[in-house]
């Protein structure tokens, strides 16, 4: 299985970090992974807060509905469209900030759950501009096991929507779960 494959099994949702800092390079790997990401017609019409600042961390998790473990994690991203622009373009961003982080070996988990009043006033989010998610990025001081997943015949249709799809799920290798 080759490693973008193997990056995707891998990922979990982590909820416990290490107090460990994340280096710059690593950073910078992450970011520019969610630079790259296809938005539609190429317009980049988005913008990631990269939150670093301990006081600030406590702060934005505190927005996130009280979830204080995220301030563990030496950064989170907040990923923000422009205005007009739809969360679609800005999932996909974050979700290449995801996995370049997952491929480096780092835990994250997305948060959905925020208030976004809060949010936009801690991280000074313009009012007109959207919160798609947040994300923390860090040294997983736990490794979550792999959640169930549904059958693909519940998920996937076959050229019409009431005509299942139906396959054998590939497991990751067993030397890939190191």
């Amino acid at each position: 299985m080759n490693e973008t494959l193997r990056t995707m099994w891998r990922r979990r949702s982590v909820r416990k970090y290490r107090e460990e800092a994340l280096p710059d390079e690593d950073l910078t790997l992450i970011l520019e992974a969610a630079r790259r990401a296809p938005t539609g017609s190429n317009r980049q019409n988005w913008r990631m807060v990269v939150v670093r600042d301990p006081d600030l961390r406590q702060r934005t998790a505190e927005a996130c509905n009280g979830q204080m473990w995220m301030a563990q994690a030496p950064v989170i991203l907040c990923m923000v469209v422009l205005p007009g622009e739809g969360k679609v373009n800005g999932a996909i961003v974050l979700d290449h900030a995801v996995l370049a982080a997952t491929s480096l070996g780092y835990g994250t988990c997305w948060i959905g759950a925020y208030d976004a009043s809060k949010v936009r006033s801690v991280l000074g989010v313009p009012a007109d501009h959207t919160i798609v998610n947040l994300v923390p990025v860090g040294v997983p001081a736990e490794e979550p096991r792999a959640r169930g997943r549904k059958s693909p015949s519940e998920l996937f249709s076959d050229g019409q929507f009431s005509v299942s799809l139906d396959y054998d799920p590939v497991d990751l290798p067993a030397d890939a779960s190191e």
